[in-house]
């Protein structure tokens, strides 16, 4: 499959749209926030090796994330903590991040090109695209950061809370990640509404 590009915004620019691409990671972590990120490319914009954040390694991310920020109109993320996320569930949560990620822009798009088949609540024009960090720039660039800032989160959080091994894992349950949960209990960026934490 080729990589992502810009030919959806392209058009939608030439329509006189402002879109902006949103992706969210972390809905299958046991433990940490749920990260959205909202990114504005400009038209034609080329940025090499941009594609969906789980083809790219650890390293690629961090360089590519060098030239959205250099390129982008503008970005953002949006957050939502494990005890939000246990209130009002994962799918409402990664929602909320990305409804979060676009009020955080400095710049306001018109048009949402959002990853996945679920729409936000905002009252704007916005569109759902299947796998759109596959084929979308703007939502490749938004996996990009969103999932550079949460591993950067669940780094920080490795230093709190050392015997989980966050900064190898970031949450997600791997046999390693059990077994810790079960030796030291959930520690409290654990999800607790997510079965094999409690």
């Amino acid at each position: 499959m080729s990589p992502p590009d810009l030919s959806i915004e392209n058009e939608l620019w030439t329509r006189g749209k402002i879109p902006a691409g949103v992706d969210e990671v972390g809905r299958g972590p046991l433990a940490g926030p749920v990260v959205a990120a909202c990114v504005i490319l400009p038209k034609d914009c080329v940025i090499n090796g941009l594609n969906d954040s789980k083809k790219l390694s650890e390293g690629r991310r961090k360089k590519i994330l060098i030239d959205i920020r250099r390129y982008a109109v503008c970005l953002a993320v949006g957050i939502v903590e494990p005890e939000d996320i246990d209130r009002i569930n994962i799918l409402r949560a990664a929602l909320l991040a990305m409804e979060k990620s676009v009020n955080n822009l400095s710049d306001k798009p018109n048009y949402l090109l959002i990853d996945g088949n679920q729409k936000t609540s905002l009252l704007m024009p916005q569109e759902t695209v299947i796998k759109g960090d596959s084929k979308c720039g703007s939502i490749a660039a938004a996996s990009v950061l969103a999932k550079v800032m949460r591993d950067y989160i669940m780094e920080k959080y490795h230093v709190m809370y050392p015997a989980y091994n966050f900064k190898k894992h970031k949450g997600y349950p791997t046999k390693e990640h059990l077994e810790a949960i079960a030796e030291y209990g959930p520690c409290p960026i654990h999800r607790r509404s997510f079965r094999g934490v409690l």
